[in-house]
């Protein structure tokens, strides 16, 4: 997941001090808000005379088609487009440098990116556009499942309210990239601020159920219908690794991982053509209430001896709810 620095939430150091520090710790890119002002593209032109970390600007204007011709001499490397001020989705030009992305609001349905043509990403304004130190509002990891299962290609960039919790839960979502702005310039060291997005959070007060990937996404096999064939056929079509066993009422019996299928398959060799899919399925597998906050998840993981790459959520009744999916923390 790559951090883009908001170099204007900072105002008390010049802005050369501000771009030294944060290049020399290796930012991925810069942040940078355009509230319909020009006088920031000649902050931009500075910016480019001190170093070569990419460009990310977020343009809030009703015309941004105004700045494109600055956006192609600069070179800037992202473009976001903040879809409210404009009033819909405006053609954007085709720069052989430029990635452009739609910002959109918490309070915007996903489905304006189905007129999202020729956008690369979408950056998700989890608080106040241009402003700093907001909270992020939880309904945005709903907000990011859903655009991964309807708009795959797309990437998904989050502004607003990012702290190292924040960070961690998105990093289980599969983020491409988050701007940080108070949390990380005003952090004891930008260092440890930048750290702190990669490590495990000490604890957390989300709820597993905020951030769950739900069940109807999830590959999920009823017991009359389990077969090796099917076991196989739906692991292939999801591509996690496993798929969840459950009965009629939706409670969980267990699960079917590649690695159940690999050990399964060693037993019954000789009749392959008989292979029995019920003695592959691990009966007791580690799961997590919907109702645990994230301090617990992180505790009950700690606690195994194994690593596990998916988490199955359950709410009191033991009927499924959904899946923590852990395979994405091993993305840069």
């Amino acid at each position: 997941m790559k951090i883009s620095a908001s170099i204007y939430s900072q105002r008390e150091k010049p802005l050369a001090e501000i771009v030294s520090q944060l290049s020399g710790h290796g930012v991925d890119m810069l942040h940078i808000d355009c509230r319909d002002t020009p006088a920031t593209f000649d902050d931009i032109r500075t910016i480019r005379q001190l170093t070569d970390t990419p460009i990310d600007l977020h343009i809030i204007a009703a015309e941004p088609q105004k700045y494109f011709e600055l956006i192609k001499e600069l070179n800037i490397e992202y473009v976001s487009l903040q879809y409210e001020d404009m009033g819909g989705v405006i053609a954007i030009p085709e720069l052989p440098n430029t990635k452009f992305g739609l910002a959109i609001k918490s309070e915007t349905q996903i489905d304006v990116l189905k007129n999202a043509k020729g956008y690369e990403y979408v950056m998700l304004m989890c608080t106040t556009p241009g402003m700093s130190g907001g909270t992020f509002q939880k309904e945005n990891f709903k907000r990011i499942i859903e655009i991964k299962r309807q708009y795959p290609n797309l990437k998904i960039q989050i502004d607003g309210g990012v702290n190292d919790e924040v960070a961690y839960i998105l990093r289980l979502l599969g983020v491409d990239s988050i701007v940080s702005g108070s949390f990380l310039l005003n952090h004891y060291t930008i260092g440890s601020g930048m750290l702190s997005f990669y490590k495990k959070p000490a604890g957390g007060d989300f709820l597993v159920k905020d951030f769950m990937v739900p069940a109807d996404y999830l590959p999920v096999l009823g017991g009359k219908d389990l077969n090796f064939g099917r076991v196989l056929q739906i692991i292939e079509d999801y591509k996690q690794g496993f798929v969840l066993i459950v009965d009629e009422n939706n409670s969980l019996k267990g699960l079917i991982s590649n690695a159940d299928l690999r050990r399964g398959l060693l037993k019954q060799m000789g009749n392959l053509s008989e292979v029995d899919a019920s003695q592959m399925i691990n009966r007791n597998p580690v799961n997590i209430s919907a109702q645990a906050t994230l301090g617990q998840m992180l505790t009950k993981i700690d606690s195994l001896r194994f690593i596990i790459l998916f988490l199955p959520v359950l709410d009191e009744k033991g009927i499924l709810q959904g899946a923590v999916l852990l395979n994405n923390l091993t993305r840069g």
